[in-house]
């Protein structure tokens, strides 16, 4: 099986059309990967950005409401995703956040298209980062993040990194998860994966990744120009106790979709 086989399901939140450089850049990337593409976006995403990706042949999907609560309200957006993409009928599905698999587009192709064939051999497979990956984000987040990690691996008894939102995914794992996991929270990082690992007759995988590295910096250039470069900007970033508090409620809800998995 090779990876023009998989379908790729994104969500995208983009007002602006601020990913559609990046997108018209690694289009041809994307297209070599993946035999289909469905976008699920929210009704406020930028209509160029939408209108080229139908021209480029994507499923568009938008949803019919804001989210009012997205951290409590993201894991239903990315099941409806990943449903969306199983009506291409395709053996597997890649999910990954839009502005992420555009940068690993852009950066590490090889290792995007190596990933996206490796993950049929699963039933579930989350993809992960590289110790240099996962430590180029900025502190708020790597901080934060090891807390559910850790919390993760005691529950689970496997030293993942869960919070890279990228995931491969049969259409027996899709059916487990709308079946035995209701989540709707954020908290999908951690409990699809807890799902899965109670069913024996669903085999998994994990796969750590360079590619899945910070992208956020990507469609700020001008801020990090102005702050001096990009460690520059993720210091200023890191000095905000607004966004540590928002990645600290963050962690709260992942820990919180792990508490019905542990003993």
């Amino acid at each position: 099986m090779t990876s023009k086989q998989v379908a790729l399901a994104v969500t995208m939140h983009d007002p602006q059309s601020s990913m559609l450089a990046q997108a018209r850049q690694v289009s041809s990337v994307l297209a070599h990967c993946f035999a289909h593409m469905t976008v699920y976006a929210t009704p406020t995403s930028g209509a160029a950005l939408r209108t080229y990706l139908a021209d480029q042949g994507a499923q568009i999907r938008v949803q019919e409401h804001e989210l009012k609560d997205g951290l409590r309200q993201l894991g239903g957006v990315r099941r409806e995703a990943v449903r969306l993409a199983g009506e291409t009928g395709a053996p597997h599905i890649f999910y990954c956040d839009f502005d992420r698999v555009l940068h690993w587009a852009e950066f590490y192709p090889a290792e995007l298209a190596t990933v996206a064939q490796q993950i049929t051999k699963f039933d579930f497979c989350v993809l992960g980062r590289t110790a240099r990956a996962f430590h180029s984000h900025p502190r708020m987040q790597v901080e934060t993040e090891q807390i559910v990690n850790n919390v993760f691996a005691q529950v689970s008894g496997r030293q993942w990194d869960v919070l890279a939102a990228a995931r491969g995914l049969s259409p027996a794992a899709i059916a487990c998860i709308e079946q035995n996991c209701p989540d709707d929270t954020l908290g999908v990082d951690a409990s699809w994966p807890l799902c899965i690992l109670r069913h024996a007759t669903l085999t998994t995988g994990y796969f750590e990744t360079e590619g899945l590295e910070f992208e956020t910096a990507d469609r700020h250039g001008a801020e990090v120009d102005a702050a001096g470069g990009r460690a520059a900007w993720i210091s200023q970033v890191d000095a905000s106790p607004r966004r540590w508090a928002r990645r600290l409620e963050m962690a709260q809800i992942e820990v919180e979709s792990m508490t019905g998995f542990s003993q």
